[in-house]
């Protein structure tokens, strides 16, 4: 299950810029500069897009801001506070949430147990193993975010793959992260299911930060706004969608690979 909640994060004043600052970021596994000096500014509220080919590091990128993956060298602070050499649980304590290609649920558990279980995990053992009453408003509008209220009672394990990436959204939610990192959440969805979690990201984005790793083009020209493009570990350019489309460089080293997208 993928955590996320809250505490009090280390005093180290108020970011400075963005929410998230990343800067001169170095990753080298064996010689090879996954990540090759990047700098990155995300700002409270906003909804980025993160893009680029196979091999540019965008899930290396997440995985040094989540604490999987320790950096070489350089810098990563959130919220004012830097995240380098943390572990992963108190990242996610900072309210640093993330979810992965698969998504990952409790089957035999229903829609509206997932979500509770994420949102109390925090608890004691003995709190935990209570049984609880009633709904609180977290998970209560945590389901209502994702639209899954209908199938509030039904197992996670019949559950559309569209459907499940939006419990997990919504047990990110409820878990009340200031940060939502996504990777490549309309992966093998249905159109309707696109449509659907663009308009989710969009809601979710006026109360979060989101940064969304993606290659679908068509997703990202109706739903992105500020998108950051990586090739071989470095940011290539960044703006908004209009301006990183007819960038000439974008066209060659990642649009120009799948012309039928570029169209």
């Amino acid at each position: 299950m993928t955590e996320t909640v809250r505490e009090e994060a280390p005093t180290a004043g108020k970011p400075s810029g963005g929410l998230l600052e990343i800067r001169d970021l170095m990753v080298v596994f064996d010689g090879f500069k996954a990540i090759n000096g990047v700098d990155l500014t995300v700002g409270e509220g906003e909804l980025r897009f993160l893009i680029g080919p196979n091999g540019a590091g965008k899930t290396t990128l997440i995985d040094v801001i989540t604490g999987l993956t320790k950096p070489t060298s350089g810098t990563v602070t959130f919220a004012g506070a830097s995240l380098v050499g943390r572990k992963e649980h108190q990242i996610v304590r900072m309210g640093v949430g993330r979810t992965f290609q698969t998504s990952v649920v409790f089957e035999e558990l229903s829609v509206l147990e997932n979500i509770d279980l994420a949102a109390t995990f925090r608890n004691p053992l003995v709190k935990l193993l209570r049984r609880r009453r009633g709904v609180s408003d977290e998970v209560a509008a945590a389901l209502a975010t994702i639209g899954l209220e209908d199938l509030a009672d039904k197992p996670a394990g019949i559950l559309s793959h569209g459907q499940r990436q939006w419990l997990e959204i919504g047990m990110l939610i409820a878990q009340g992260p200031k940060l939502l990192l996504l990777d490549e959440p309309v992966a093998g969805m249905s159109k309707d299911e696109r449509e659907r979690t663009g308009e989710l990201l969009t809601e979710i984005a006026r109360d979060h930060t989101v940064i969304v790793i993606e290659h679908d083009m068509e997703f990202l020209r109706r739903y992105a706004s500020t998108v950051t493009v990586l090739h071989e570990g470095s940011v290539l350019v960044e703006g908004d969608v209009a301006a990183v489309q007819a960038d000439p460089k974008v066209q060659e080293v990642y649009l120009g690979r799948k012309k039928e997208d570029a169209a």
